[in-house]
C-alpha cells in the first residue's frame, strides 16, 4: 500500500512564504513524475507544478518565478517552495505521484490548506 502525506500548509500573510512537503511511503519500487495541484473554493483542481525523476520541471504560468518545485529521490519526497504569496494562492494543495508498486498508478495526498490573508 502506498501513501502520500503532505505537510507545511497554514496561514500566512500576503508576501510571505511557505514550504510544502509530500512524502511517499509504502511498497514503492519506483517513482516517476511528482507534482502539486491546488483547488480553490468554487474552482476546479489545477496544476501548479510537476517534476520528473531526473529533475525536469514544469510550472503553471500563474506561479512561474514565484514557486519552486524540487524533490529528494532518496527520501521519496517532493517539495514546493512558495514565495511572495498572494490571497489568490489560497487553496487546498494536493500532492500527486506516479508510482510503481504492484503496478504503475497515480496516487494523491489528502491535501493541505494554504491560506494567504492579512
Amino acid at each position: 500500500q502506498v501513501q502520500l502525506v503532505e505537510s507545511g500548509g497554514g496561514l500566512v500573510q500576503p508576501g510571505g512564504s511557505l514550504r510544502l512537503s509530500c512524502a511517499a511511503s509504502g511498497s514503492i519500487i519506483r517513482i516517476r513524475g511528482m507534482g502539486w495541484y491546488r483547488q480553490a473554493p468554487g474552482k476546479e483542481r489545477e496544476l501548479v507544478a510537476t517534476i520528473t525523476s531526473s529533475g525536469n520541471t514544469n510550472y503553471a504560468d500563474s506561479v512561474k518565478g514565484q514557486f519552486t518545485i524540487s524533490r529528494d529521490n532518496a527520501k521519496n519526497t517532493v517539495y514546493l517552495q512558495m514565495n511572495s504569496l498572494k490571497p489568490e494562492d489560497t487553496a487546498v494543495y494536493y500532492c500527486n505521484a506516479n508510482i510503481l508498486s504492484q503496478f504503475w498508478d497515480d496516487y494523491w495526498g489528502q491535501g493541505t490548506q494554504v491560506t494567504v490573508s492579512s
